[in-house]
């Protein structure tokens, strides 16, 4: 049986983030992850786990303006400091709320004469994450985005997060294999889950086209989620998805 998490970024938005957890341990979930907790502090946050009896299995390193159009942090060769600014948050979180995972998100090289320079500068901090992270017991994970949604995005496919994964050999490491921008890119989810399973830190997934939940596009779950099962995943798989409807309308798949 799958353990799913519930991403607090994009579901139960109808309330306010602090108010996030007490609805989706209403709608059933034991887990949760956020992409950027920090607008609330650690303490707060852990107060709501352990008053809910949540686990927080997985949160980002903060990304800059990444989501709002620009290059992000990671892998932007003049950042590097404030990349390691950004660890240092994320692990004075880490060392409260104990994830399973931190997710480090590559970025966009908007300059394609410095792609190499963005994919050495990403390697590096990727590996000055590891050596933050793993000391605490988390896993490090990086994710791969479609070229679509985010243009210019240096990671986008399996095969790439792959080569990193065996240029950099670093224990602790691991891919965060994201089933809606893998399928965007023309991959297929099950496959590569059944095959890398043992080199996947964390699974999530959205419906494609559209990024909705289960049943709002071309994406045959039952079939996913059954090679998920079926593998050598032992994580969370996280619900990270925009809801079509209310969050409650959209949680039938569960």
């Amino acid at each position: 049986m799958l353990n799913f998490t519930a991403n607090l970024s994009l579901l139960f938005t109808e309330v306010s983030l602090i108010d996030r957890f007490e609805a989706a341990k209403q709608a059933g979930f034991n887990a949760v992850e956020i992409q950027f907790p920090y607008e609330l502090s650690a303490t707060d946050i852990k107060n709501k786990l352990d008053e809910y009896g949540l686990k927080l299995v997985l949160f980002n390193v903060a990304a800059a303006d990444l989501l709002q159009g620009g290059e992000g942090l990671a892998c932007v060769p003049e950042k590097r400091d404030q990349f390691r600014q950004a660890v240092a948050q994320t692990a004075e979180y880490a060392k409260l709320l104990k994830p399973e995972a931190i997710n480090v998100l590559p970025g966009r090289c908007l300059d394609k004469s410095r792609r190499w320079q963005y994919l050495e500068t990403f390697k590096y901090n990727l590996c000055y994450a590891v050596e933050a992270f793993s000391p605490l017991g988390i896993k490090t994970v990086f994710e791969a985005v479609n070229t679509q949604d985010m243009p210019g995005f240096i990671i986008h496919s399996g095969a790439q997060m792959l080569s990193i994964l065996e240029q950099l050999n670093r224990p602790g490491l691991f891919m965060q294999y994201d089933i809606y921008h893998m399928q965007m890119m023309g991959e297929r989810p099950e496959e590569f889950i059944a095959e890398y399973a043992d080199k996947i830190g964390h699974i999530q997934f959205a419906d494609c086209p559209g990024r909705g939940q289960p049943g709002t596009g071309r994406i045959d779950f039952g079939r996913v989620f059954s090679a998920i099962e079926g593998s050598a995943y032992s994580g969370w798989v996280g619900a990270e998805y925009k809801p079509v409807g209310t969050t409650a309308e959209s949680l039938d798949w569960l």
